[in-house]
């Protein structure tokens, strides 16, 4: 087990009521993409198919996941977390992407 901090945009903060942009977030070994994110869904279950879709499990289009500056959207979800976020050092940040020009 580890607690790890998280950064939710705004969005999703409204929907989970959270005041702050950071949470605590209990998450199971190994600590992995999917067990930060299943440990988000735990704890704030309305935002159950938010970051992720329901039938999938593939991450939402307009949402990134970073951590220690390094994008990790597009690693597998069974990729581990980097060592500075499992010991709380650093968050694990998911992002509304914004397109434009």
């Amino acid at each position: 087990m580890a607690i790890i901090k998280v950064v939710l945009p705004y969005h999703l903060r409204n929907l989970a009521r959270v005041k702050s942009g950071e949470v605590e977030i209990e998450i199971t070994d190994p600590a992995t993409i999917a067990a930060a994110l299943d440990g988000i869904e735990k704890k704030y279950p309305m935002l159950r198919g938010t970051i992720r879709d329901h039938v999938s499990g593939k991450r939402r289009d307009f949402l990134r996941y970073f951590a220690c500056g390094q994008d990790l959207s597009h690693e597998p979800v069974d990729t581990l977390l980097p060592d500075k976020v499992i010991g709380g050092e650093e968050p694990f940040i998911v992002l509304g992407s914004i397109a434009g020009g």
